[in-house]
């Protein structure tokens, strides 16, 4: 149970981060934000902050950001009977479309024509009486309540993603992506404070027994170098003693103002059926504030450049086992919940950063797709006509549709049943 609970948690946070950059990027550029959604399926919850509407959703795997356009627009088809309501201006504010048996207070009107995106006008007959034509103008900021009983505000032409300059478009698609990575980073920073400090090269304890205590060497020694090669930070010491294969080390330490060499022969021991060798040393840590930011920042970045590595690499030798849909993040998650909250925080930086970078891949369907798109405009000094685009945008869909499936059942296969 604990493991699900963590894994929504994980998963809702990386969703909601990743829209919400969609999300705030899209107001700030004037483009209108109809719907903000968390979670998929049938509404749980709507509350409305104009102009956008704000909705949870009873299945918690996924969300989006629905932005005014073309493909989203909302249409009145002729025959159908809906209801107006009208503000002191004779113009219509709020449109029921849902056909409920409960509808809104208002004018039921019969529709022969409406155009909610440029005329901003609906005509028909009242109460369906044919000899009750009318036409109303439609309030720029209406809103209209959709078969789903979503209520949204409608999107006229001037308000569409489509309208808005490539920059705008380059800026709002690349937000998603940005956030995930930024969060990764955020998320490094504060688990780099629930760990000990990195480990420096002075020695905080020798172990008994062990070929350090046999070379005489102390706690509070700081190794200088190991086999006359300067020791900047631990991790050197550990490559150092891992290289020599258990072959003598000659190692210099200091403590104080006294210099002293010693002579070690590491051990080796096989831990999950890797041979490792030591010495016996436990290093001191360092507490220091600025040591343990860096030590986040530092590792941010290079867990960021394993990930465009392990992206470049999937290129060149593809394999499905590379990949992780929400079935194997799953299985991950609930691996990782039992070792604490530490590994829980560091998973949680390792994969927001990956779902930034893989969102970036140049493939329609992913955000990387319509930044592509994007970047063409740009270069071409016009947009791609729509009809091509949503051509585009379908078949990689498609694609991507396909390997969703075929992600899925590896990692069922190989985590529930091999």
């Amino acid at each position: 149970m604990k493991g699900i609970l963590i894994f929504l948690v994980v998963f809702g946070l990386l969703v909601f981060v990743h829209e919400f950059g969609h999300f705030i990027v899209a107001k700030k550029s004037g483009i209108l934000v109809r719907e903000f959604s968390i979670g998929m399926g049938p509404k749980l919850f709507q509350i409305r902050r104009n102009p956008t509407t704000y909705t949870i959703r009873w299945l918690p795997l996924g969300g989006y950001v629905r932005l005014a356009g073309s493909d989203d627009e909302t249409k009145l088809d002729p025959g159908m009977t809906v209801v107006v309501q009208l503000n002191d201006k004779g113009e219509v504010v709020r449109i029921d479309a849902s056909e409920s048996d409960l509808p809104i207070e208002g004018i039921p009107i019969q529709v022969t024509k409406a155009d909610l995106v440029d005329a901003l006008t609906i005509s028909g007959y009242e109460n369906g009486d044919e000899n009750k034509p009318v036409t109303y103008h439609v309030n720029h900021d209406a809103t209209i309540i959709d078969k789903n009983k979503t209520e949204l505000v409608i999107a006229p032409r001037d308000t569409q993603f489509q309208q808005a300059n490539v920059w705008q478009k380059l800026a709002t698609n690349f937000a998603g992506p940005f956030m995930n990575i930024v969060l990764g980073f955020v998320v490094f920073m504060i688990w780099t404070f629930t760990v000990p400090g990195p480990a420096t090269t002075t020695i905080a304890k020798v172990e008994n027994n062990s070929p350090a205590q046999v070379a005489k060497i102390k706690a509070n020694d700081e190794i200088i170098s190991i086999n006359g090669k300067k020791m900047s930070d631990f991790e050197d010491i550990s490559n150092q003693i891992s290289r020599s294969k258990g072959k003598d080390l000659k190692i210099r330490l200091k403590q104080g103002d006294t210099y002293h060499t010693a002579i070690v022969k590491p051990t080796s021991k096989t831990i999950q059926k890797q041979k490792v060798y030591q010495i016996g040393i436990v290093a001191k840590s360092d507490e220091n504030f600025g040591a343990k930011l860096k030590r986040g920042w530092d590792t941010a970045v290079s867990t960021t450049g394993l990930i465009f590595n392990a992206v470049g690499n999937l290129f060149r030798h593809f394999s499905l086992n590379k990949l992780s849909g929400p079935v194997g993040i799953y299985s991950q998650t609930s691996q990782v919940s039992n070792m604490g909250l530490t590994y829980v925080l560091a998973f949680l930086a390792m994969i927001s950063i990956n779902l930034g970078i893989v969102n970036l891949i140049p493939i329609p369907g992913l955000d990387g797709g319509k930044l592509l798109l994007n970047l063409i405009e740009l270069f071409r000094g016009k947009p791609i006509s729509e009809e091509h685009e949503a051509i585009v945008e379908l078949i990689g869909f498609g694609l991507l549709l396909v390997l969703i499936i075929a992600v899925t059942g590896n990692d069922i296969y190989r985590y529930f049943i091999k």
